[in-house]
C-alpha cells in the first residue's frame, strides 16, 4: 500500500439507506442524525496515526434490514439467519500499489442490519447511535484485515473499537 502514517487520508464514503423496517421514530431519527461520512473520515484518520493506510480510499455502508442482511448471510457465509454486521473486504493481503496509480483503494463493503442493531441496542440499554458506532468501527476493521477467531483477539478489536469511538468525542461508556 502507498501510506503515510499519521496524515490525513483522503477518503469516499457511500452510504445507502434501504432500510425498510419498523424501527422507532425516535431511533430513525437517531440514524438520519448520523454524519457517516464525518465517523468514519475520523476512524480512518485516527487508524492513520498507528498503522499503514492508504492514502486515498474509498468504502461503501449499506444500512438494510433483518430480511436482506439475512439474505446475504445466506448467500456469502452459507449460514441463513440474520446477523448484525457483515463486512466484504476489497482485498484479503497487503497490496502493493505502484507509484504512477493515482485511484482511491476501494476498501470494501459494510452492511448493518437496522433491526438487529435496535434489538442489540435495547440489550444493551444504550443508544441506538452507539450500537452502530460499534457495528461501524467492526466492520471498518475487518475491511483492514482485523478479524477475531478467539476470545483474545476479539477483546482487542473491541477496545481499539472502544478507541475509536472515543475519537469521535461524542460518546462516553459504561
Amino acid at each position: 500500500m502507498n501510506v503515510a502514517v499519521g496524515q490525513s487520508i483522503n477518503s469516499e464514503i457511500y452510504v445507502e439507506n434501504d432500510y425498510m423496517g419498523n424501527l422507532s421514530p425516535e431511533d430513525l431519527n437517531q440514524v438520519k442524525s448520523i454524519d457517516w461520512v464525518g465517523w468514519f473520515q475520523n476512524w480512518l484518520n485516527f487508524l492513520n496515526l498507528t498503522i499503514d493506510l492508504p492514502q486515498d480510499c474509498e468504502l461503501s455502508l449499506k444500512l438494510t434490514g433483518d430480511r436482506q442482511i439475512q439474505q446475504y448471510n445466506h448467500q456469502y457465509r452459507r449460514l441463513d439467519h440474520p446477523t448484525d454486521v457483515l463486512a466484504f473486504a476489497s482485498t484479503e493481503t497487503d497490496l502493493i500499489l505502484p507509484a504512477e496509480f493515482t485511484e482511491p483503494l476501494y476498501l470494501g463493503d459494510i452492511i448493518i442490519s437496522l433491526d438487529t442493531a435496535g434489538r442489540q441496542a435495547k440489550e444493551q440499554k444504550h443508544p441506538v447511535k452507539v450500537e452502530l458506532a460499534w457495528l461501524s468501527t467492526h466492520g471498518l476493521l475487518h475491511l483492514l484485515g482485523w478479524d477475531h477467531p478467539d476470545d483474545e483477539s476479539l477483546q482487542q478489536m473491541l477496545a481499539l473499537q472502544k478507541k475509536m469511538i472515543y475519537s469521535l468525542n461524542s460518546f462516553k461508556f459504561d
